[in-house]
């Protein structure tokens, strides 16, 4: 794929009044911008008692702190910046494909596997390779057990599961070839993330020859973060984001809308071409029929024959192309998106949480009383959000990029193959 004369694709703008580029480091510490002005602070109507004002109870935006670890994480700090640094794959350890879709046909459905093969130095694992077969359930599973133990990270986006009937055939070679692409980002883009990839269900997937007896287990017990989100108090009004975090949604949803428009428009025109495409094919033959008939004009009548076959074969490659690459990466950043706007709701409960917490304690009538341990628990659950949430936006915007780059590069260099494929044929003197 040509990669000459093509520089990185900018951003879009945000509303917000901080460029997204420029956010620091999630596990650096917080910035004389942050500091300033970015933090959230309880309101000055809020007063607390001395002995609790003495404490720093603000939602910094800065890293989590040292003794902070992200919940349900197996890797270190050193491990987290060593994987943030390895874009080219040096120190990767873990290895994961998605390959060889098959098609079973049982008494009561038919579905398809995949064969997914991993291969690790990882010492969480007992063998170096497995080969394993999985269904486009069982990464639905996969993923909802990362969204239950990992609630303060953004989880990949699966395919959409339903396709409309008698529209999509699940089961051509095109349909099924389109998801095992899908599902093979999915996995590596999971392996390649410094927490997720430590994930006991992640490797439950990957090496558990029998995934059911795993399934029948039930619902696992979610962790402290995860309850803290799924109880947290439904009755408080967040009183404001962070601004950095406001920034953040309102990129999100100006992305999502931009990309709904792409998609929209790709859409449109690949089914114009298609409509096209079956007038051309129709229109070819007709030149043959006709040099048939008339000798002294067959040659010519059959350029322009072969012309127009040429001009077909082009455009169904250049269709092909959007429908099997252009579309599908659309379709995930806007999934991707939606993901990452849950996720902010969910830091946003636990931030509605601790100032509830805040509030209740502002009014008790006591001089100096205690500070609970579990307001304590709950401000360094907001910072877990925070650092987390910040380091995957940072990871997320970085695979973008290069996604986006790639993907319309390699569109130009379609176009461009398309426009010289047509112009290859010429007609005879």
């Amino acid at each position: 794929m040509s990669a000459g004369g093509v520089g990185t694709p900018k951003s879009l703008p945000s509303s917000g009044p901080k460029s997204l580029q420029d956010m620091p480091h999630p596990l650096a510490g917080p910035s004389s911008e942050d500091i300033a002005g970015g933090e959230l602070t309880p309101s000055p109507d809020l007063q607390l008692p001395r002995s609790i004002a003495d404490k720093d109870l603000s939602l910094p935006n800065g890293g989590t702190p040292a003794g902070t670890s992200s919940p349900a994480s197996s890797s270190s700090l050193l491990n987290r910046l060593q994987l943030d640094d390895d874009l080219d794959g040096e120190t990767r350890d873990l290895f994961v494909t998605v390959e060889d879709p098959k098609k079973h046909v049982c008494t009561m459905e038919t579905y398809i596997t995949y064969r997914v093969t991993t291969k690790t130095s990882r010492i969480e694992f007992d063998l170096p390779e497995y080969s394993i077969r999985r269904r486009y359930q069982d990464f639905d599973w996969l993923r909802n057990k990362l969204e239950e133990s990992q609630p303060t990270h953004l989880i990949p986006p699966l395919p959409e599961k339903f396709v409309v009937k008698g529209v999509v055939d699940r089961f051509s070679e095109e349909f099924v070839e389109t998801r095992r692409k899908a599902l093979d980002k999915f996995l590596k883009r999971i392996a390649d993330h410094p927490v997720l990839s430590f994930n006991e269900h992640f490797n439950v997937f990957l090496t558990a020859k029998d995934l059911n007896a795993y399934k029948k287990q039930g619902m696992a017990l979610l962790s402290k973060v995860g309850e803290s989100v799924k109880y947290v108090t439904g009755g408080y009004k967040l009183r404001s984001r962070p601004l950095e975090f406001a920034a953040m949604g309102e990129y999100l949803d100006t992305f999502a809308l931009k990309l709904g428009t792409i998609d929209r428009i790709a859409q449109r025109i690949i089914k114009e071409e298609v409509e096209y495409l079956v007038e051309l094919r129709e229109y070819g033959p007709v030149y043959s029929t006709w040099g048939g008939l008339e000798m002294e004009l067959e040659e010519p009548l059959e350029g322009v024959s072969a012309c127009i076959g040429n001009c077909c074969t082009a455009l169904e490659d250049l269709t092909d192309d959007m429908t099997e690459d252009f579309l599908p990466v659309l379709r995930e950043y806007i999934l991707y998106s939606e993901s990452m706007k849950n996720v902010l709701k969910k830091r946003d409960q636990v931030q509605g949480e601790y100032e509830a917490k805040l509030e209740a304690i502002a009014l008790k009538k006591e001089e100096r009383p205690k500070v609970p341990a579990e307001v304590e628990k709950c401000q360094d659950r907001v910072e877990c959000f925070n650092a987390d949430l910040k380091a995957d936006m940072e990871r997320w915007q970085n695979n973008k990029r290069q996604d986006f780059r790639q993907l319309l590069m390699g569109m130009a260099d379609k176009n461009i193959q398309y426009y010289e494929k047509v112009k290859s044929v010429k007609l005879p003197e």
